[in-house]
């Protein structure tokens, strides 16, 4: 058929623009009540289903690919040397990104001269409550200690990828110290890796008309008074994000690696495609490592180990909104930014970032920490919240493609020093 003749990225990119064309189609000709009435019942259950289906491959593709993955390196010593470079790479980007993020804000002022009362007491008492259902008030201790898993099965079944990947991590190393005998083992989850990589393809298939249902609800539901109510802080969050992209990761893909940036840029457009259809870095996560194995020549055993703790740790576009809000804050209440301030802001927002849930709006609510640095009070905490989580689906979007594409800069740099990137692969016409 002709229509799988066509790579799937454009595709995609085709479901990404009729979604949204359909959808403000539907919200100025219908109204904003019949609109979202009718993009809720007709077109979300299948863009829900999409994401299901793609979640679904989370937690066993993390399990199967990072077990394959130690075990393929050979020697466990190796994975502290990758590890370390993994490690050093993400904190490097997310403490940039962050920067990024407060000089943009202070340049354009999203949050001077905003309206802070005109916020109904419905949304302030929604804020309230999900802010204390939330889990930002956790230390950087318990967040290490919470990493450990008491009972592997039920991380597994509650998908908890930090956990999942300590244990997946210890399996792979027992595996190599068991030498002959831990062999079977590793062949049956290398083959379960393999089988899992196979499934991701045939969900993809399923990607443009997904992403169509996703974005028909999302222009239907929020339509473009957003980019009126919020402008300057829809701005300062999208021009912050490409900003980053385009020079530290292009920077590390074209001077560091020396490799084409837009050769990179075209292999991983299915995963940012996904990602800003869904807000989601771990619902994204079987994509991306689709994009980076087959379009950019990472290695098995690198992709299956960076891009999984990437999603979980390398939260730039997170980090980067922090910023953001606290500046907003800031400007709207008239609170004064010292330079001390700034420098607790950026060290906040980069911890804060660290394991955040790769699934939507989670980090508006981590907020809370950030403005606490700034001198908020809850109750401007609260307000802030408020006025941001009606149009959090637009900016989570951008933020969820600044962490993929992060992610898989990191695989690519990451691998190339390891040896383990196929530049073939890499400079060739993208498959996926």
């Amino acid at each position: 058929m002709n229509w799988f003749k066509i790579t799937l990225w454009k595709r995609v990119m085709l479901g990404l623009a009729l979604g949204a064309a359909l959808g403000l189609a539907m919200r100025y000709g219908l109204g904003p009540e019949g609109a979202s009435s009718l993009a809720t019942t007709w077109f979300k259950p299948f863009g829900d289903a999409f994401v299901n289906l793609i979640r679904m491959l989370v937690v066993p593709l993390i399990f199967t690919t990072l077990v394959a993955g130690v075990t393929a390196m050979g020697d466990p010593a190796r994975l502290g040397s990758l590890g370390g470079r993994t490690l050093l790479m993400y904190m490097v980007t997310t403490w940039i990104a962050v920067t990024i993020g407060l000089v943009i804000g202070t340049i354009v002022q999203p949050g001077a001269g905003f309206d802070m009362t005109s916020v109904p007491a419905s949304e302030l008492a929604s804020a309230q409550a999900r802010l204390e259902t939330n889990d930002a008030t956790l230390g950087l201790a318990e967040r290490l200690i919470a990493i450990i898993p008491t009972n592997p099965v039920a991380s597994l079944a509650s998908g908890d990828v930090l956990q999942i990947i300590f244990f997946a991590i210890f399996v792979g190393v027992g595996c190599l110290m068991a030498k002959d005998l831990g062999r079977p083992l590793a062949q049956t989850l290398e083959s379960g890796a393999e089988v899992m990589m196979k499934i991701t393809h045939i969900v993809m298939e399923a990607a443009p008309f997904g992403v169509l249902a996703l974005m028909t609800w999302v222009m239907a539901t929020q339509g473009l008074g957003v980019f009126v109510v919020l402008g300057k802080m829809v701005f300062c969050l999208y021009a912050a994000c490409l900003i980053h992209m385009v020079l530290v990761y292009g920077g590390i893909i074209k001077i560091i690696c020396g490799l084409p940036l837009i050769r990179f840029f075209r292999g991983i457009a299915d995963a940012q495609a996904v990602a800003f259809s869904t807000s989601s870095s771990n619902a994204t996560l079987p994509v991306t490592m689709a994009c980076t194995r087959n379009n950019l020549g990472v290695s098995r055993s690198i992709a299956s180990s960076v891009l999984p703790l990437g999603a979980t740790i390398n939260m730039d576009g997170t980090a980067l909104y922090q910023g953001l809000i606290a500046l907003f804050a800031a400007q709207a209440f008239g609170i004064e930014m010292t330079l001390p301030m700034y420098g607790m802001v950026m060290f906040t927002a980069t911890l804060v970032s660290i394991g955040t849930a790769g699934i939507p709006s989670v980090s508006l609510f981590l907020a809370a920490t950030t403005l606490s640095v700034i001198g908020a009070t809850p109750e401007q905490t609260v307000i802030v919240i408020a006025v941001l989580f009606p149009f959090d689906r637009l900016l989570d979007m951008m933020r969820t493609v600044t962490n993929i594409t992060g992610d898989s800069a990191v695989a690519v740099a990451v691998a190339k020093w390891e040896g383990e990137l196929d530049e073939d692969s890499f400079r060739a016409k993208a498959v996926v």
